[in-house]
């Protein structure tokens, strides 16, 4: 084992020395059925510490604390100032705790600490940014043609009760993503972090306590889809719901949802084209086609998993991102030496290999990668960086999400024959290119029908800049303005004053 790693946060290591429990109408709670959940470690399978499994019930003592909290308590009373100075107080609180968020990340879906870190700082910045908008959520005065002294507004109101339902990869970012916002407009809301990684977002209602939130304005109900994740789509004392996931699961919460008609964003899966160009800067291509696929063990909705490379430096460019990834260093998130931790279950790193056994059938050829089997890691969940060679875009590899660190290298020679390939998927969510051609550059970037490209760069996202997909990648947006437009109503006004 190395010697480089890194020791537990103390914090860390006494918050999940105990079993965990739900957080709902600010009390710590038990599910009603008793039930509890194991969450391990996926870099050796240790167990860390069992978690209360919610149900339907447990979903219905939340829905009632967070519909209690929105009509009757201090909450809807309360100033859009005060509103900001509590956001600022748990953004201060989410900074000055940021080591303990981000080993608590670590520990429980094995990334590096240094990725993990950069999480719990993001979400600090989050908070900040929404902290921003509470006291900028306007409306309009509207012209009227109507005879007679007639006052035309708008006003922007709450939804109401908010649910959330995220997912295992980057729990804390994912979750902050659906609180900050719509408390920012005054709604209340409840999430649901995934079975598999709940423990960095428990520790986070902790701090919303000591932020000073009134009771039952924010709520974690811990559970599996099927039960909790369901209900709260179901649920009809819920306004709204956003989920981070897969594209089957947001078609059901649709489904779930029609029954009061509730507002739904969805960010779902991807299966994004990352373009080389010739013309490219040679090696920021190469650190940049690496970072759009490895980022986060490839377990990234967005990810550049389908690498379009021009013909005349393909095989060139895909020898040098296998020579290049090689140097990644595959281990314990809690190693300083580690970019590539493991993936979250066994059950995903199957899923991982059974996607290699078929590009291999199909006719692609592995340049690197595949499961790690070194002693050290046997324990653990990881695949190594994958390089996959002669693929074409109608293989079960360039079509269907793998999520993991895996690309398909794709040939093109033609630009327009290129972005109809790179538009032949179900999925919109990301895109990359890399040229020094601006004129390139605009074009295939307006062609990509996908709701976020990268222009010689990947993987940025910031709080004021709008992120979601087009097609099956989604509905709606998350961030920035569009977040306020997500998370509330508009009311028109019309009033004579004759």
């Amino acid at each position: 084992m190395s010697t480089t790693l890194i020791s537990l946060n103390p914090k860390a290591r006494e918050f999940t020395s105990k079993p965990l429990k739900m957080f709902i109408g600010g009390q710590w709670v038990d599910a009603i059925s008793g039930k509890r959940t194991e969450i391990r470690n996926p870099a050796n399978g240790e167990l860390i510490t069992t978690v209360a499994e919610g149900d339907k019930e447990d979903v219905d003592l939340a829905v009632r604390a967070a519909r209690k909290a929105f009509e009757e308590g201090p909450w809807p009373k309360m100033k859009p100032n005060v509103r900001a100075r509590l956001m600022l107080n748990l953004a201060d609180l989410i900074e000055e705790n940021a080591e303990e968020l981000a080993h608590l990340d670590t520990l429980d879906y094995g990334q590096p600490v240094s990725l993990t870190t950069g999480f719990a700082a993001a979400a600090a910045d989050n908070f900040r940014y929404y902290a921003g908008w509470t006291t900028k959520i306007t409306g309009e005065t509207l012209p009227s043609s109507t005879p007679g002294n007639i006052f035309n507004y708008t006003r922007r109101e709450p939804i109401g009760v908010c649910a959330g339902i995220v997912p295992w990869n980057a729990p804390l970012m994912n979750a902050i993503m659906k609180i900050s916002a719509p408390l920012a407009v005054g709604n209340t809301v409840i999430v649901k972090p995934s079975e598999e990684t709940p423990i960095s977002l428990l520790r986070f209602a902790e701090l919303v306590q000591e932020a000073g939130f009134p009771d039952g304005v924010v709520n974690i109900v811990t559970g599996h889809g099927p039960t909790v994740g369901a209900a709260l789509a179901a649920h009809h004392d819920v306004d709204k719901i956003a989920f981070t996931g897969s594209t089957e699961v947001g078609k059901s919460i649709i489904r779930e949802s029609a029954g009061n008609i509730k507002k739904v964003t969805l960010e779902l899966g991807g299966k994004s084209a990352h373009i080389i160009f010739a013309d490219a800067d040679y090696e920021q291509a190469l650190a940049n086609a690496a970072n759009s696929i490895f980022f986060n063990s490839g377990q990234v909705c967005f990810a550049g998993s389908r690498l379009f490379i021009e013909s005349k430096i393909y095989d060139k460019f895909l020898a040098d991102l296998a020579d290049y990834s090689q140097n990644y260093k595959v281990g314990n998130g809690f190693d300083k030496e580690t970019v590539i931790g493991p993936l979250i279950s066994a059950k995903q790193k199957k899923r991982v290999l059974n996607y290699l056994e078929i590009g291999r059938n199909e006719g692609a050829e592995m340049l690197i990668g595949g499961e790690a089997t070194e002693a050290e890691l046997a324990s653990g969940y990881f695949v190594k960086p994958t390089v996959l060679a002669n693929v074409h875009n109608d293989m079960t590899i360039a079509r269907e999400e793998i999520f993991g660190p895996v690309v398909s290298g794709i040939p093109f020679d033609d630009m327009d024959e290129m972005i109809k390939l790179a538009n032949q998927t179900v999925y919109g969510l990301g895109g990359g290119v890399c040229t020094t051609d601006l004129r390139k550059a605009h074009k295939v970037a307006h062609a990509l029908r996908t709701g976020n490209v990268w222009v010689n760069t990947y993987n940025i996202t910031e709080p004021n800049s709008p992120f979601g997909g087009y097609k099956q990648s989604g509905l709606g947006r998350e961030n920035g303005a569009a977040s306020i437009d997500m998370y509330t109503e508009i009311k028109n006004i019309w009033m004579n004053l004759d």
